[in-house]
């Protein structure tokens, strides 16, 4: 599943290639998770003006309205001057005059979805609830340890939640959780604050490595056919019973809310 810097790859893979495009023609395939919510012929002539992106979601902004994009569990995109004609898995093609940005989802759990704001209903149902951004100033330790504080669920599952910081996903809350030294099924609320500015720094530090290796997917997410391999550079995740890399001890699973959980029962208390 495409997680956080799986996503902002992608967006930097086509937001200055497509800043300034003309609309020319909007293709839809088969249905996906959500209608676009606006009649096709409706969005040639926009221009795109930026690409943004809010937790795991595309924000393309036109200059009248605003684009949706959700990946969902096995989406991604292609921009070219000369994509082949649509296969059976390739739902929306965004024809502009500066190339073609095509979904391409398997299994159709993502979304293209049209509103005219941040403000419009459909905009603050998707992502109304979500939790601060992790890279970047609005990631800010007193809130963080402020909305850990709120929760007594596992640390773990309070991260993959997205409602006090977004976009952490399985294999970035393990590998967070072991570079901080906290146990995976201590209650949040128990975290203190020195525990969770190293929390804080681990998150923040491991999302903007995963973004320059491109991702831990071992899937093409970029936009130019490159794959992502922090996930082989992992210190706990996928590694179960192998020596934990400071100390020695092998690596344990457990499954926390039907997700894989890999820790060092040493390293981390």
């Amino acid at each position: 599943m495409p997680e956080l810097p799986e996503v902002e790859v992608t967006r930097r893979g086509i937001a200055d290639r497509i800043a300034g495009a003309r609309i020319d023609a909007v293709r839809i395939g088969k249905p996906l998770r959500w209608a676009l919510m606006v009649a096709p012929e409706l969005l040639v002539g926009r221009r795109v003006r930026e690409v943004r992106r809010r937790g795991k979601y595309l924000l393309i902004d036109l200059d009248v309205g605003l684009l949706l994009l959700h990946l969902g569990m096995s989406g991604s995109l292609r921009f070219d001057a000369a994509l082949p004609e649509p296969g059976a898995h390739d739902h929306f093609d965004l024809v502009t005059d500066r190339g073609t940005l095509r979904l391409n989802d398997p299994r159709r759990f993502g979304a293209v979805v049209y509103v005219d704001d941040e403000a419009a209903p459909w905009a603050i149902k998707l992502l109304g609830g979500l939790g601060m951004e992790p890279l970047g100033e609005a990631f800010d330790l007193d809130a963080f340890h402020a909305g850990l504080r709120k929760r007594r669920t596992a640390i773990k599952q309070v991260l993959l939640a997205g409602d006090v910081v977004v976009g952490v996903g399985n294999i970035y809350a393990s590998e967070a959780l072991f570079q901080a030294g906290i146990r995976p099924t201590l209650s949040a609320a128990r975290i203190s604050r020195p525990r969770a500015a190293r929390l804080h720094a681990a998150v923040k530090e491991i999302l903007a490595r995963a973004v320059e290796k491109g991702g831990s997917t071992l899937r093409d997410f970029s936009i130019d056919g490159q794959n992502g391999y922090f996930q082989l550079e992992a210190t706990v995740y996928g590694r179960a019973g192998e020596p934990c890399r400071v100390c020695g001890t092998p690596i344990r699973l457990l499954r926390q809310g039907q997700r894989s959980t890999y820790y060092c029962r040493v390293c981390q208390k």
